[in-house]
């Protein structure tokens, strides 16, 4: 089971309980509301503690969007060798959160607050949401797709395409519609994630992996939704 003192454990059950108020100021009242005096009311805490875990104020939406991206899970084993059945249902898992993240309210909030200070000289938002939010997403799945390919269940020679190929394949369009003030029918992202990996599996899975794929899909994909629960 993955719970989310796993999926957070870059910071302590407190300070991520400061970092989910700190992500509800920014999503109901946009960056204004975000101040140090008002977050510390917020989560009945001190400024001296916010200080202390988070530095300044770059400090801390660098904080925000690490907990944000640490939402998206790859299900990390170290030494853990991949069966293709398991390959599929870490990559599901992936993609499900992803679309959850992406289209979630939080995420849109920051993306528009980036756009909107793109114009600014020395807005530095932007640059956090790539090197603290996206890479940092991008770093686990990589690894996922690497250790795919290790135990010969992926076959590909540029691991960067892959991977894109995989983000694509899963997100299309989502993201620039939800930011256009699209609302997001999440209620399909479990199906949505099970075709993504089924047609990523198509294009660079070995016949181990394809195998197991055809399997899911005769089987059907509902055991997405007890995967994204944290159960495996």
């Amino acid at each position: 089971m993955i719970t989310d003192a796993t999926r957070h454990a870059e910071f302590t059950p407190r300070q991520s309980a400061v970092l989910g108020e700190a992500l509800r100021l920014l999503v109901e009242g946009g960056d204004k509301a975000l101040t140090t005096a008002g977050l510390a009311r917020a989560a009945n805490c001190s400024k001296e503690s916010l200080y202390k875990w988070f530095g300044d104020r770059d400090g801390l939406l660098s904080a925000m969007i690490s907990f944000q991206a640490s939402k998206v899970r790859t299900v990390e084993r170290p030494g853990e060798r991949l069966t293709a059945a398991t390959l599929i249902e870490h990559l599901e898992i992936f993609a499900h959160d992803l679309l959850d993240v992406l289209a979630g309210d939080v995420s849109v909030a920051l993306n528009r607050l980036a756009i909107g200070q793109l114009s600014r000289d020395g807005s530095k938002i932007g640059i956090l949401l790539l090197e603290r939010g996206r890479r940092q997403i991008d770093r686990r799945a990589r690894g996922l797709i690497d250790a795919g390919q290790r135990d010969g269940l992926l076959r590909f020679s540029d691991g960067e395409e892959a991977y894109r190929t995989l983000y694509g394949l899963t997100v299309q369009d989502l993201h620039v519609r939800l930011l256009l003030g699209e609302k997001s029918a999440t209620g399909d992202f479990a199906a949505r994630a099970h075709r993504a990996v089924g047609y990523f599996i198509t294009l660079y899975g070995t016949e181990k992996a394809l195998s197991a794929s055809h399997s899911v899909d005769r089987t059907g994909a509902g055991e997405t939704d007890k995967l994204h629960n944290g159960h495996l």
